[in-house]
């Protein structure tokens, strides 16, 4: 009789684990947004092969995710405001979504009319923050991600030494996580190399692509694999930080 019973226990355990599978709960189903300017956004097919870094994120994660891009080409965290994008944003937040905020290449620019002073950058980072809280969503701190700029010798230069310091503080004093793109975006592009970094912007040749028939030289804007490069440095952050995010990655298919 023993020996039956060892020979069915398997079958059994196998059952039991279906049928618990059968009734595991799946995750509630939430939205991340991404708020930011032009390095991040949705682009029109007639700027290809230029690309927002947002574009390939929005494919890292499982159905229970949707990815909604509200980022735009030239926006401040000023103009992102008085324009009401933020307030479309917040009226369609709910609890455990996400708000990921990355402003700055336009904040800074004292000759842009998207011109925002640090202060009121810091007030509007601030803004975002007690904001998605106050629904109940969890806000999540970009700095602005680097241009390609180089010195003489070969050393990337800081393109956004005191807008990107402006979100570290904020972030430190209003216990928000931080993903330090500014930072790790630089690092990319020094292992990459002075000419190898072209690779990952909008750099082409005239007559290489239909929509630039003069050619582009731009060292602000991707191209898909910058965007692809960006949005991935933007995925390991969340999983070295062990956001709770993380856990809605796209698992790798078992063969």
């Amino acid at each position: 009789m023993s020996t039956k019973r060892s020979r069915f226990r398997p079958v059994f355990s196998c059952l039991s684990l279906l049928v618990l599978l059968a009734f595991t709960r799946p995750a509630d189903p939430i939205t991340v947004y991404l708020i930011g300017d032009s390095t991040i956004s949705i682009k029109q097919v007639k700027v290809y092969p230029e690309t927002g870094w947002g574009m390939p994120f929005a494919n890292f994660f499982d159905e229970s995710v949707t990815v909604d891009n509200r980022a735009m080409n030239g926006r401040s965290t000023r103009s992102f405001i008085e324009e009401n994008r933020w307030q479309s944003v917040l009226t369609t937040l709910h609890e455990g979504d996400y708000v990921f905020i990355q402003f700055g290449h336009n904040d800074e620019v004292k000759t842009k009319k998207t011109y925002t002073t640090e202060e009121e950058f810091s007030t509007n980072l601030v803004r975002f923050i007690t904001e998605s809280r106050d629904k109940k969503a969890i806000p999540i701190l970009i700095t602005p991600v680097a241009r390609r700029q180089f010195d003489d010798a070969g050393k990337i230069k800081e393109s956004h030494e005191v807008y990107s310091g402006l979100v570290r503080a904020v972030a430190s004093e209003y216990k928000t996580p931080l993903i330090d793109l500014d930072k790790e975006s630089q690092a990319l592009l020094q292992q990459f190399g002075v000419e190898n970094s072209k690779l990952l912007f909008l750099q082409l040749a005239p007559g290489e692509h239909p929509n630039y028939p003069e050619g582009k030289d731009d060292n602000t804007h991707f191209n898909e694999l910058g965007a692809r490069k960006m949005a991935q440095l933007v995925l390991a952050a969340i999983k070295s930080q062990q956001l709770p995010l993380a856990d809605r990655v796209v698992k790798p298919q078992s063969k």
